[in-house]
């Protein structure tokens, strides 16, 4: 039987945590509406990245001596693994907390591709790490004692401890996230505009999450080839990167790099380097609904800052917005022909079809094809 999220909030409330801090993952959206409703805005914080949540409960340790939790998707260890080993290891700062982790990619159990290996890897990695854990499924009804051991192991040992959370693990909570009204256009209708003004030889790179799904369908529905499209399936925050390596290697060939609210906050730095470089031939696409789409709808701090200024402050040669179909169609034209670094914000609700599938071709077929236009 799933665990009562009220339960295992009630659980970690007794024993003193009260700092929640992290990135949204799927497999642990029940519980974080739990703690929606328990925790006040500053003791419920969702960062922009996992290392930013490590280094936040290490400040909240050090100031009340209460112990912590961070809370993320296994893949978003990679981000946390610097500050959890050069900070608050014991041979470091010996700073205690409590890790809980979404096992995407547990072995044997169906997932997408970008999970796989880490998800094969995670408790090798949690052993190199020399991270105590213990792992916890629908079917734990001791993950009191779970929780206990590692707190205890936190507190003694002066550590990051870890609770590693299966697939299906949480019991429905019973609340869904509260989205504000929009009358902004749908990111698939948003996605069919763009795609519909470039040209064949124009390269995208898309961000991860549900963007990538839809251009995926959107091509299919068209009958058009996947070559273009270089679909970042994982690796979150990093697609404007990549784009830009490719438009710098590429200076004659134009680069639309289509990217995410979240994403882009994951890793904002990068923009400094798009900016430093300033290529002629890349033109950058924001997608911003505000929230973790694709891992429960959690709001992203693009809900109280505005992106486009903060783009635009770096010194981006051309800015645009749009937020209604016919705003985007009369735009899209000018936004594309410039031949300077360009910056457009779309501005899109929440939400995606319920029938949305995933890319039927391998993240390796799609490299391929990619590379093979990328020659031509």
């Amino acid at each position: 039987m799933a665990i009562n999220p009220e339960e295992f909030y009630n659980e970690l409330a007794l024993h003193g945590v009260e700092l929640f801090t992290g990135v949204p993952d799927s497999l642990l959206k029940e519980f974080c509406l739990c703690v929606d409703d328990r925790m006040s805005k500053e003791q419920h914080i969702i960062t922009a990245n996992e290392g930013n949540a490590i280094a936040l409960a290490c400040g909240h340790y050090l100031a009340k001596q209460s112990i912590p939790l961070v809370y993320m998707q296994n893949s978003g260890l990679g981000n946390a693994i610097n500050p959890l080993l050069s900070l608050c290891d014991p041979d470091v700062y010996s700073i205690p907390m409590l890790l809980l982790i979404g096992w995407r990619g547990e072995p044997g159990v169906k997932d997408e591709p970008q999970h796989l290996k880490q998800g094969k890897i995670q408790i090798e990695l949690l052993k190199t790490m020399d991270i105590p854990y213990e792992i916890i499924s629908k079917d734990s009804q001791d993950f009191k004692s779970k929780i206990s051991k590692c707190i205890d192991t936190a507190k003694g040992e002066n550590r990051p401890t870890a609770l590693l959370i299966k697939k299906g693990t949480f019991d429905k909570y019973g609340k869904t996230v509260s989205a504000e009204e929009d009358q902004s256009m749908k990111r698939e209708e948003a996605l069919e505009i763009i795609l519909d003004n470039l040209d064949d030889n124009t390269i995208v790179v898309s961000t991860t999450g549900k963007t990538s799904r839809e251009i995926f369908e959107i091509r299919e529905k068209n009958n058009q080839s996947h070559e273009q499209d270089f679909l970042t399936v994982g690796s979150m925050g990093h697609c404007s990167s990549i784009a830009l390596g490719i438009a710098l290697a590429k200076p004659h060939r134009q680069v639309v790099c289509i990217d995410g609210d979240g994403a882009m906050l994951m890793h904002l730095g990068s923009l400094t380097s798009i900016a430093d470089m300033k290529p002629k031939n890349f033109s950058h696409i924001l997608m911003n609904n505000k929230v973790h789409e694709s891992v429960g709808g959690q709001s992203t701090a693009a809900k109280n800052i505005n992106l486009s200024k903060v783009v635009n402050s770096l010194g981006v040669s051309k800015m645009f917005f749009a937020e209604s179909p016919n705003e985007l169609k009369q735009k899209i034209g000018e936004f594309l022909s410039n031949s300077e670094l360009t910056f457009l914000e779309v501005k899109i609700q929440p939400g995606s079809r319920d029938d949305l599938g995933r890319p039927t071709k391998t993240p390796v077929e799609n490299k391929v094809s990619f590379m093979k236009f990328l020659e031509n």
